[in-house]
C-alpha cells in the first residue's frame, strides 16, 4: 500500500525548517474579475440554478457558485457565453469534460453533475454551463504550498487522481498548478478536464498550457501515460523552485535535438534543501523522449515513497 507522504515527511519538514519563501513565494492571483462581478450584476440565476457569488474565471469562462432550490445542494458552475467562433472551442471543453467525468468517480477528482447547453434550432450553441461538485480549496498557482511535506502531499494525491484516469484508459493532458486544488485541511483536487482524452489519442490541434506542455503535444503525436508524466513533472518543478520548464512551445522548436537536462538546472542545483533523489525524479519526468520518462503512475508512487523513505531517514 501507498505510504502517507504528508505523515513520513513532517519530521523532515520541520528538520528543514529553513524559510523557502525566496523561492516559493507568491504567485500572481487568478485573472481579474468579471465586468458582472465588478459592476455588481451577477445573473440571479443559470439554468434553474440560483447564483450565490461569483468564484473565479477560466478560459472563456465564468465560475459561480450555486444552489440548486429543488436541493438545496451547493454547487460550482462553469459558464461559458459565446461571443464569436473561438468560444465554440470553450463549448467544446466543457462537453468534454462532462464525459469524461462520467467516467470517472476518485476523491482527488473534481465530479461533473450536471451540463446545460442553450442552442437554438439549426444555429450554434448561444451559452453553455457545466455545474460540478463545489470544492473549497485554492489552485496551487495562486497560494502555493510552502513546506516541502505539503508539496509531496499535494504530489501524493495528484498522482492518485492521475492513476485512476489512467485506469480508465484517460489522459488528462493539461496538468499544471492552476489545475490542482489543495483545502486547508489537506485535502487535494485535479480539476479542469477539458483536454482529456483517451490514451493513446491524436489530437486535430495542438493543446496544452505552454509551460507545462510535453513535446510530443507540440509535436501531435500520439499521446500516452508518459504524456501525463511530463506534465506532472513540469507541474512540480514549478511548485519546488518557483520556475518553469523551457517547453517546446516556449521555445518555438519541434525537432528531437532539444534536450531538457541540457539546458535547465535541476531542482537540487537551485535549491539545496531539495534532495537529489527528488529532484532527479522530477527531471526524469520532464525528459523529452517519452520512453525515457517513468513509465507511468504506478512507477511514480513507487518512486516517491523511496524519496520520502530516504528523507525521513537522514532527517
Amino acid at each position: 500500500m501507498f505510504v502517507r507522504l504528508l505523515d513520513m515527511c513532517m519530521s523532515y519538514s520541520l528538520l528543514k525548517a529553513s524559510p523557502l519563501t525566496a523561492i516559493w513565494g507568491a504567485s500572481s492571483a487568478n485573472s481579474s474579475m468579471s465586468p458582472a462581478r465588478i459592476a455588481g450584476t451577477l445573473p440571479r440565476s443559470l439554468y434553474g440554478y440560483e447564483i450565490i457569488d461569483f468564484i473565479g474565471e477560466g478560459a472563456g469562462s465564468t465560475i459561480y457558485s450555486v444552489v440548486d432550490p429543488a436541493t438545496q445542494k451547493i454547487y460550482a458552475l462553469k459558464h461559458v457565453v459565446v461571443q464569436n467562433e473561438k468560444h465554440l472551442r470553450f463549448v467544446a471543453q466543457l462537453e468534454n469534460e462532462y464525459e469524461v467525468s462520467r467516467h470517472l468517480i476518485h476523491p482527488n477528482l473534481r465530479r461533473c453533475i450536471d451540463l446545460k447547453i442553450t442552442k437554438p434550432l439549426l444555429r450554434h450553441p448561444t451559452d453553455a454551463g457545466l455545474v460540478m461538485e463545489l470544492f473549497d480549496g485554492q489552485a496551487c498557482d495562486v497560494q502555493p504550498p510552502r513546506d516541502l511535506a505539503t508539496i509531496m502531499h499535494v504530489m501524493e494525491h495528484t498522482i492518485q487522481a492521475l492513476a485512476a484516469m489512467h485506469q480508465q484508459g484517460y489522459l488528462h493532458c493539461d496538468l499544471k498548478p492552476n489545475n490542482i486544488l489543495l483545502a486547508s485541511d489537506g485535502q487535494v483536487k485535479v480539476i479542469d478536464l477539458g483536454q482529456a482524452c483517451r490514451i493513446n489519442t491524436i489530437k486535430e490541434r495542438v493543446q496544452g498550457t505552454p509551460d507545462f506542455i510535453a513535446p510530443e503535444q507540440v509535436r501531435r503525436e500520439p499521446l500516452t501515460v508518459q504524456t501525463d508524466v511530463y506534465n506532472f513533472g513540469a507541474t512540480v518543478y514549478w511548485l519546488l523552485t518557483g520556475q518553469k520548464i523551457p517547453t517546446l512551445f516556449t521555445l518555438k522548436k519541434t525537432d528531437n535535438s532539444f534536450l531538457v537536462s541540457d539546458t535547465v538546472k535541476s531542482p537540487n542545483e537551485l535549491n539545496s534543501q531539495i534532495s537529489v533523489n527528488l529532484s532527479g525524479l522530477v527531471m526524469e519526468c520532464v525528459r523529452a523522449h517519452p520512453s525515457r520518462r517513468p513509465a507511468g503512475m504506478g512507477e511514480l508512487q513507487h518512486r516517491l515513497t523511496i524519496v520520502a523513505h530516504t528523507a525521513l531517514r537522514a532527517g
